[in-house]
């Protein structure tokens, strides 16, 4: 089975279409959506619909952290989320808000976990940026191999039995072979906003009869997107993120 991951679309209808069009053309029999369908893009509601209809055509979905503050608030995020989220909730239908934010913190598919952040503790939305939080979560499930998003980077954890994690950046296109006897937590980088200094879109790829993980990027229209979010209440830093690759948290 080929399954192809999408992470961190938040709202930008340009990279998702771009991801989705990628993807359809690679092939893939299961589609994963890792969460954050919403917040900081300027077409939440045009994302709902799509993820929605893809999860009626068997897609699995889960809850992120930016979807879960539609509901839960935005406390414990910077002021830019806040704004944004803020915004998107004066364009979600009342159905989409209850949707988005009613998504599983996590799905167990035969060896693999899908969830948004972490294993730990998905409702925290604590983040994996080093090896250390890579194996703190690998250790608390017993799935061999795991799929999250939330820090918009791609990265790949893998730890065999008494060793301790490592981290290995992947190269996009470049297929990584899946060992056996390791456990794995892959990092799906972000379809809607990249924090990698690379601005195209980003989805990933693995292959259960192969034992292959791929990322692919995408290029799509950053200009399109930026100008859309020019022409809302949101804040302008959401745009020129987009084209100068700024990290903020959250």
């Amino acid at each position: 089975m080929r399954i192809a991951f999408c992470a961190d679309i938040h709202g930008n209808r340009a990279a998702f279409e771009a991801c989705l069009l990628d993807s359809g053309r690679r092939g893939y029999d299961q589609l994963v959506i890792l969460g954050d369908v919403v917040g900081y893009g300027p077409d939440p509601q045009w994302c709902t619909d799509q993820v929605r209809d893809l999860q009626a055509k068997g897609a699995l979905v889960v809850r992120g952290n930016h979807d879960a503050s539609l509901r839960e608030g935005t406390s414990s995020m910077n002021e830019l989320a806040r704004r944004a989220i803020e915004w998107t909730l004066t364009r979600l239908t009342p159905d989409s808000v209850e949707y988005l934010t009613s998504l599983p913190l996590s799905h167990r598919q035969e060896e693999r976990l899908y969830v948004h952040a972490n294993a730990w503790a998905p409702a925290l939305w604590d983040y994996i940026n080093t090896p250390r939080e890579a194996e703190r979560s690998m250790r608390l499930t017993d799935a061999r191999l795991s799929f999250c998003g939330h820090t918009h980077v791609p990265e790949l954890y893998h730890m065999s039995p008494r060793r301790p994690a490592a981290a290995f950046t992947p190269l996009t296109g470049k297929p990584i072979p899946i060992s056996t006897i390791r456990h794995y937590l892959m990092v799906v980088g972000a379809v809607g906003q990249p924090r990698d200094h690379n601005p195209a879109a980003c989805w990933a790829l693995y292959d259960t009869a192969k034992r292959e993980y791929t990322i692919y990027r995408v290029s799509y229209d950053i200009e399109l997107t930026a100008q859309k979010i020019r022409e809302t209440a949101m804040p302008q830093a959401m745009a020129e993120r987009l084209a100068k690759r700024l990290f903020v948290g959250s």
